[in-house]
């Protein structure tokens, strides 16, 4: 499938209702990582890029796979597989940059897919069982089901729960 290079927020999918989004739903980004469904806040994602290759950079954590100049910015980027608790992304031109604001920063997020955007009501959004609520997982804010697929809803302010890791300066 050819992807252009860079797309803005999407649009609203057709199957949003006549006034756009009702009062207490929440729409978000659904994307892949393997054989499961994840969604981000529509409102945390600033814009979809095809994968490039990146800078990599020295001393850095695992998860993070090195920085792309974006319009002048150096934006780090994240393989969210690793995150996840999953092995490194094989990264090819099939996969996708999903670039997110954290707190002021602006920062990418390495899946395998982009989905749909969905418009979930506040009654399709279940807790987190016990049992994947740890510190290590506390990222997970909710679970939807939509049509046959459970969506894993992550909330980016606390998908890196000590900040945004620092990327040293360029010398």
């Amino acid at each position: 499938m050819s992807m252009p290079a860079t797309v803005s927020a999407p649009a609203l999918p057709a199957t949003a209702d006549k006034a756009g989004t009702a009062l207490g739903s929440q729409e978000v980004l659904t994307f892949t990582i393997g054989d499961q469904n994840y969604g981000l806040d529509l409102l945390s994602v600033r814009e979809i890029r095809a994968w490039t290759d990146v800078t990599p950079l020295p001393n850095t954590p695992p998860f993070v796979r090195g920085v792309i100049n974006l319009r002048g910015a150096v934006v780090p980027i994240f393989d969210l597989r690793v995150r996840l608790g999953g092995g490194i992304t094989q990264a090819t031109s099939a996969n996708v940059v999903i670039v997110v604001e954290i707190g002021s920063e602006s920062v990418g997020l390495l899946v395998d897919t982009v989905s749909d955007i969905l418009a979930l009501d506040a009654s399709a959004l279940q807790p987190v069982p016990a049992t994947a609520a740890d510190e290590e997982h506390s990222f997970l804010s909710a679970l939807a089901t939509h049509e046959d697929r459970m969506v894993a809803l992550l909330d980016v302010n606390r998908l890196f729960s000590r900040g945004v890791p620092a990327v040293p300066a360029a010398a």
